[in-house]
């Protein structure tokens, strides 16, 4: 890619509300998503992406647009060719491309049109499974076709088999709006007023210890507030932490004795103005048995009205307004504003990563 482009993105990178960080894991599906020979098509940072499992139960990506004339591969069909090797066959003309990205055989040239068709290429993105969870790589080089150097994120609490609560919300926003509202601890009591949770009128002061972390902070372990009653449920006396990490996960790791609890929380902008949400909770904890319709209820009414407030939001954002942040409570969100400014940097000079937030006590009131 020439300078001018790597320039370009980087600065897109680091401004809030624009353009989105490169050159990092993003979550795309459950593995469960991907059934083996379906293809499936994704768009991730507006990128159209088809995202597969060969029969082998690998998974891969690749981009979603065939060079020949821009049908989407993805409505094509998985084959193989006569090495073994599964291909993806294009719907209009038949090219096939292997699942590298490498174009394996163009069915309309004659035995006599010497054609090299592995010089033909479609963009491939990295792909990887991790703890049931699928995430791809995208790269600033669009030409990229090695290996990531760093590994997709493991999470602490990914116990009971598989998840006990999945659930979906597109919210039409751009990602870093998504994640400061995410990470936000000051909306609740005026957001999310359930007689479970809390009123606007039950809120107390808070002082909770911040630590940094693999790519992002943590809230380090501590008891849950008194006027967070939905806790109630797990009995004993449970401990929380919760951890953010670039470019969009955030997760809350309960333990109460042996038993955990993990809610999982990924922010995947699909384009500018719209970040699928995705929730995921395992646990081993026997409430999940017991109550988990009124649980899934909960958390779903949590979820949507977190997407209620981004659309109320909307309606100031598209005047690009200013926005004013403030100590302590906005302190994450300036936090993660630093993360991307540093990520886009470290990457660009060629240096490690050097996480720019400190240890620190916050104090606000909820």
């Amino acid at each position: 890619m020439p300078d001018g482009e790597t320039k370009t993105q980087s600065t897109a990178d680091a401004r809030f509300g624009r353009g989105f960080l490169h050159d990092i894991w993003y979550f795309a599906a459950l593995g469960s998503d991907l059934k083996p020979g379906k293809l499936q098509r994704y768009e991730l940072l507006g990128e159209p992406i088809l995202l597969g499992r060969d029969r082998a139960g690998k998974v891969y990506a690749i981009k979603d647009i065939c060079p020949h004339r821009a049908a989407p591969l993805s409505a094509g069909k998985l084959t193989a060719e006569a090495d073994g090797a599964p291909s993806v066959e294009c719907p209009y003309h038949g090219w096939r491309f292997r699942t590298d990205g490498a174009c394996a055989a163009i069915p309309s040239l004659v035995e006599d049109q010497a054609m090299d068709v592995s010089r033909i290429r479609v963009r491939r993105y990295p792909a990887a499974e991790s703890q049931g969870l699928v995430f791809v790589w995208i790269s600033s080089d669009p030409r990229f076709d090695g290996e990531p150097d760093i590994a997709p994120p493991v999470f602490p609490g990914v116990v009971g088999g598989g998840p006990k609560l999945v659930d979906r919300m597109d919210f039409d926003s751009h990602i870093d709006h998504a994640v400061v509202g995410l990470m936000d601890p000051a909306h609740g009591p005026y957001v999310h007023q359930q007689w479970w949770w809390r009123s606007a009128k039950s809120q107390h002061e808070k002082a909770k210890k911040f630590e940094p972390r693999d790519m992002g902070f943590s809230m380090v372990r501590h008891e849950p507030s008194k006027n967070s009653r939905a806790y109630a449920i797990l009995g004993g006396e449970p401990l929380t932490e919760i951890t953010f990490r670039i470019p969009g996960l955030r997760w809350e790791h309960v333990t109460v004795g042996q038993r955990q609890v993990l809610s999982l929380t990924c922010l995947t902008p699909i384009h500018e103005t719209r970040t699928r949400i995705t929730q995921i909770v395992w646990s081993d904890h026997p409430a999940f048995l017991l109550l988990k319709p009124f649980i899934a209820a909960g958390a779903r009414a949590f979820l949507r009205q977190d997407g209620d407030m981004v659309n109320l939001q909307n309606e100031g954002l598209r005047y690009d307004p200013a926005l004013l942040w403030i100590d302590d409570a906005d302190r994450q969100a300036k936090w993660y504003q630093q993360l991307k400014r540093e990520r886009a940097a470290s990457r660009k000079a060629g240096r490690p990563f050097q996480n720019p937030v400190e240890a620190a006590t916050l104090r606000w009131r909820s």
